[in-house]
């Protein structure tokens, strides 16, 4: 049945049938060849939404795009310069602390390539710096989007592992501002090859006038992740929260909020969530037949006999996750695989919290691999290049990513206690 259900999979996907489709499908294909009920694929659907926390998905989506599309992005930016603009090269520090700025706000690694790319990207072209450079840059800081918290595939994985969608929060700071100081020393390095110029000069004066404006997308994580790790919230209400705060600024403080403005950033938030959403609900036929079946125990005693090491073992998942984010969306690849590691995973005694982030980080570079590499296309509709001369101007972002990827995988390993509970 396993290999009835993967070829299955595989052959839609090849054929062009979309994800959601294609797991509902494959699923359909394992219960009538088993003799279940179609019926069954209804009722597993509709099961799979049935849950509280998914609430969030939808609002901090909204939220992502309501302060992406305004002056958030714009004011962040210009602090971020304030502080490290004087830099040779400054600006390429500065795209990089702007994405982990905005990824403390939108949990989308696409919102924040869009929101610092518009921003940035003109102006640094215009001050001399290499645009595909520039282009690479600011789409690999913008996989940070998805790993420092809120993030929407972390409470995906925290819904289908059962786990605490605030312990995951908590453990998503340090990758990712681990992720961010790689590709600053990266960047750095660029920026001496390509002898870039020095920025502004450093000013007390200008540092206070930027914050004054930024100060208002600053306080945004610092309300909805304070108030989810106090007590005061859960994360749903903590997302709920975002939107109207969102909002109120949006209307009142900057003033770049429109009623039609609203309504369409709402219609472009409620179609990703529904894309979202329907695949939780297909998902949910599919991981019936993986748990009826055995498939993933059977699949864990197959990786597990080949070795009991689990440095090995974690080092086998830790490249199907990145080879998973070349071909596939994020969130569909978090759905669809974390049902089958979880065995695995608990098998190895591996804290599910350390590898619900692992997978996010590793799942999160995928963002920047063709050929579904949602950044890269982000980065391309903004400069107008080509998305393969992006791509090949990615490389060393890519490979210290990678890097920062398998040391969030093993030093926690090595190091107990590095994972809050």
């Amino acid at each position: 049945m396993a290999t009835l259900l993967f070829i299955t999979f595989a052959v839609l996907l090849l054929l062009g049938m979309p994800v959601a489709f294609s797991i509902a499908l494959s699923a359909l294909n394992v219960l009538l060849a088993g003799g279940v009920k179609p019926l069954m694929v209804v009722q597993r659907m509709f099961t799979a939404q049935d849950s509280f926390s998914l609430i969030a998905v939808p609002f901090f989506i909204l939220a992502g795009d309501l302060m992406s599309k305004g002056t958030v992005s714009k004011v962040l930016v210009e602090f971020a310069e304030s502080l490290v603009g004087w830099i040779k090269g400054g600006l390429t520090i500065v795209a990089v602390l702007a994405g982990m700025f905005f990824a403390a706000i939108s949990g989308s690694g696409a919102a924040t390539t869009a929101a610092v790319g518009a921003t940035l990207i003109p102006e640094m072209e215009k001050r001399g710096y290499r645009v595909d450079k520039s282009a690479a840059l600011i789409a690999s800081a913008g996989t940070i989007g998805v790993v420092i918290p809120p993030s929407v595939p972390m409470v995906l994985y925290a819904v289908i592992a059962e786990q605490s969608v605030s312990t995951m929060f908590r453990n998503g700071f340090v990758p990712g501002i681990l992720m961010g100081l790689v590709l600053i020393v990266i960047a750095l390095v660029e920026a001496k090859k390509l002898n870039y110029p020095m920025g502004t000069k450093l000013s007390g004066r200008t540092i206070a006038k930027t914050f004054v404006k930024a100060i208002w997308g600053i306080l945004m994580p610092l309300i909805i992740l304070g108030g989810i790790f106090s007590g005061y919230f859960t994360s749903s209400e903590a997302a709920d929260i975002a939107v109207i705060y969102a909002i109120i600024i949006g209307f009142f403080v900057y003033r770049d909020l429109g009623a039609k403005k609203l309504y369409e950033i709402v219609k472009g938030s409620a179609k990703t969530s529904a894309v979202i959403m329907i695949i939780i609900a297909c998902s949910g036929a599919f991981g019936w037949v993986l748990a009826n079946w055995n498939i993933p125990e059977t699949i864990a005693n197959g990786v597990l006999s080949v070795s009991q090491n689990k440095y090995i073992i974690m080092f086998i998942i830790g490249v199907i996750i990145l080879v998973a984010g070349i071909f596939m969306e994020t969130s569909s690849a978090i759905i669809l695989l974390t049902p089958v590691f979880l065995p695995l995973v608990k098998a190895m005694g591996v804290n599910l919290v350390h590898f619900g982030v692992v997978f996010t980080v590793g799942l999160a570079i995928g963002m920047i691999t063709p050929p579904v590499a949602i950044n890269l296309f982000v980065a391309s509709s903004i400069t107008k290049m080509p998305m393969m001369k992006i791509g090949k101007a990615i490389r060393p972002y890519l490979l210290g990513l990678v890097i920062a990827f398998f040391l969030v995988m093993y030093v926690p390993m090595f190091i107990p206690g590095l994972i809050v509970g």
